[in-house]
C-alpha cells in the first residue's frame, strides 16, 4: 500500500508545473499540467484555503515551488510579498513604491517574475525591485520612470518584468529610453532603445530566424527589437489605440499577433526571418478580436479570447471566427489540459472545452467579490487554481 501511495505521488509530481511569471512559463497563458479535473463538483472545485492580507491591487501571481509571489498596497505603500502555498501564510513582504490611487482601483498591477533565487517586480508608480525569493531582502531597485524620463500612464504601470538570459527588460517609456535592458544581477543598464511612451502591455521573447527579438506593445504601436542591443527592427501602428494597449503579444511560427480594444482590433504580422529581420508584413487586420484588459490564448490553430466582452474563438492564420459566446461576461482566459478557464470580472469562473467546433461549457462556480471587478489573472500551478479579489487570495484543488 505504501509503495502504491509513493508511486501515485510521484506521478502527480511529474504532471505538476510552476507558474513563475506573468501568463506562465512561456508567457502564453498556457499551463503544461495534465491530469486535472474535466468537470467540477457542484459549487466548484474544492477550496483548499482562503487568505487575506494582500491589500489593494490587480497584481496576479507567480508560483515557484513552495512560494507564491504577488504585489499589493496598504496604508500608502506598495509591497512585494510571498505566501506559503501549502497554508496561505504570508512569509514576507517588502515595500516597493509610493501609493498609487485611481478611481478604478488602487495599488500595483504588474505580476512579479521569478528567476532562480530572485524575484523582480514593478510597482504601479514605476518602482522596480529585485529581491531574494526566500527572504524578500532587497538586492537592488530604483524608479525606472524617474531615471529614464518616462511618464506613468493614466491607469498606472501595469507591466510585468521580462527576464531574457542575463537581462531584465522593462518599458519606462522615456523619449530616449522607451525600452531598456538591465543586468539582472546588478540593475546596471545594458542598453536603451528610444521610441514610444509606455502602454500597459508586457513583452515576450521570440526567436525569429537567426535573430532573437523582443516583441513589445507600446502606446503607439507594435514593435520588434533586437534582444542583444535594443535596435528597433520594425514598427506597426494600426493595431494601437490612443487609450490603452494592454494585451500581451502572441508569437507562433514566424507570426506575431497583437490586439487592442476601444474599437480598434487585431493584426497578424509575418516577421522576416532573414539576416536583418527588419520587416513585419500584415497578414490580416480584423475587428473580430478586440482584447481589452485581457489577452488571448493560442491552442492548436485557434485563438480563444475575449473580444471586448464576448468570448471568441478565431483561427490564428486567417482571422476567421469559429464561434462567439457571452460565457462568463467580460473576463480573462487561461488554458490547461484541454480546457479553457474563463474568469468573469463579476466573480464567475467557467470550465470550457477548447473546442473550435462550438462553445461547450462543462462547469462553473462563483465567488462573492467586493467593490472592484475581478481583473487579476487566475493562475494554475502544481494542481491548483489561484484567484484574487483585491485583498483576498483563493486556492482551489484541480485534482
Amino acid at each position: 500500500m505504501r509503495s502504491a501511495t509513493i508511486l501515485l505521488l510521484c506521478l502527480m509530481q511529474l504532471h505538476a508545473a510552476d507558474w513563475p511569471q506573468w501568463r506562465g512559463v512561456n508567457r502564453d497563458g498556457i499551463s503544461p499540467e495534465t491530469g486535472l479535473l474535466k468537470q467540477w463538483p457542484a459549487g466548484g472545485p474544492k477550496l483548499v484555503w482562503k487568505a487575506s492580507g494582500l491589500g489593494e491591487g490587480y497584481s496576479s501571481f507567480a508560483v515557484s515551488g513552495a512560494r507564491l509571489f504577488t504585489q499589493g498596497q496598504r496604508a500608502g505603500v506598495q509591497y512585494v510579498m510571498a505566501f506559503d502555498v501549502a497554508s496561505g501564510k504570508k512569509l514576507w513582504e517588502v515595500a516597493n513604491g509610493r501609493a498609487y490611487e485611481e478611481r478604478r482601483g488602487n495599488g500595483p498591477r504588474g505580476t512579479p517574475t521569478v528567476d532562480g533565487d530572485r524575484v523582480y517586480a514593478l510597482a504601479a508608480d514605476g518602482s522596480l525591485v529585485c529581491v531574494e525569493a526566500a527572504t524578500g531582502k532587497k538586492i537592488w531597485g530604483f524608479n525606472m520612470v524617474s531615471r529614464y524620463g518616462g511618464e506613468v500612464p493614466h491607469w498606472g504601470i501595469s507591466e510585468s518584468p521580462l527576464i531574457d538570459g542575463a537581462r531584465v527588460i522593462v518599458q519606462p517609456g522615456g523619449s530616449g529610453a522607451s525600452i531598456v535592458a538591465l543586468d539582472k544581477m546588478s540593475g546596471k543598464e545594458v542598453w536603451k532603445s528610444p521610441g514610444d511612451p509606455a502602454a500597459y502591455s508586457s513583452a515576450i521573447v521570440a526567436q525569429v530566424g537567426g535573430i532573437k527579438q523582443l516583441l513589445h506593445f507600446t502606446s503607439d504601436g507594435a514593435v520588434g527589437l533586437r534582444a542583444d542591443n535594443g535596435e528597433r527592427l520594425w514598427r506597426y501602428t494600426q493595431v494601437a489605440n490612443r487609450t490603452a494597449n494592454v494585451a500581451t503579444p502572441i508569437y507562433h511560427n514566424g507570426h506575431a499577433f497583437f490586439s487592442s480594444d476601444y474599437g480598434t482590433g487585431a493584426a497578424l504580422l509575418r516577421l522576416d526571418t532573414d539576416a536583418s529581420g527588419k520587416r513585419a508584413q500584415e497578414v490580416y487586420f480584423t475587428r473580430e478580436m478586440r482584447n481589452h484588459y485581457s489577452s488571448s490564448v493560442l491552442v492548436g490553430q485557434h485563438l480563444y479570447g475575449f473580444s471586448s466582452s464576448v468570448l471568441t474563438a478565431m483561427k490564428f492564420n486567417d482571422g476567421s471566427v469559429a464561434w462567439r459566446d457571452r460565457s462568463v461576461g467580460k473576463g480573462t482566459v487561461i488554458f490547461a489540459d484541454g480546457m479553457l478557464y474563463c474568469q468573469g470580472e463579476n466573480g464567475t469562473i467557467a470550465l470550457v472545452e477548447a473546442n473550435p467546433g462550438a462553445y461547450k461549457e462543462v462547469s462553473r462556480f462563483s465567488i462573492s467579490i467586493g467593490g472592484y471587478p475581478l481583473w487579476a489573472l487566475p493562475v494554475i500551478a502544481n494542481g491548483h487554481l489561484y484567484m484574487r479579489d483585491q485583498d483576498t487570495l483563493y486556492r482551489y484543488a484541480l485534482r
